[in-house]
């Protein structure tokens, strides 16, 4: 599937509230989802950037052979959802912004994983 279709999909998990396609190495966005008024995707995603840079070091620093599945971070209403794109995708991540009062984790991150699965880029 193509990145617009990707974040299209995204969008469906249910309590989505944006989503964007980052390349960690530049910090710029590939595309971009929903957001709005209280969430800026592009402020969200060069700093979600430095999230997966520094995780990135650690594992280099910790001379750990493993690769990132996914990282979460979780506020008083939403869950913030980072998923580095395993395979030729070179480095990119997915980031999916969700309500919390209304998202299921388990299947945000099993709908993520599914989206990985078909995306080209």
């Amino acid at each position: 599937m193509n990145i617009e279709t990707a974040l299209k999909e995204a969008m469906s998990i249910e309590g989505a509230l944006g989503v964007a396609l980052v390349d960690y190495e530049s910090g710029m966005s590939l595309g971009t989802l929903g957001g709005g008024q209280n969430l800026d995707l592009e402020l969200a995603a060069a700093g979600n950037t430095e999230v997966v840079r520094s995780k990135m070091r650690t594992l280099a620093s910790l001379h750990m052979d493993d690769t990132i599945e996914d990282i979460l971070i979780t506020l008083g209403r939403q869950y913030h959802l980072i998923r580095p794109l395993a395979g030729s995708t070179g480095s990119l991540f997915l980031y999916l912004a969700l309500d919390r009062s209304r998202g299921n984790l388990a299947l945000a991150r099993h709908g993520l994983k599914r989206i990985e699965s078909g995306l080209e880029v």
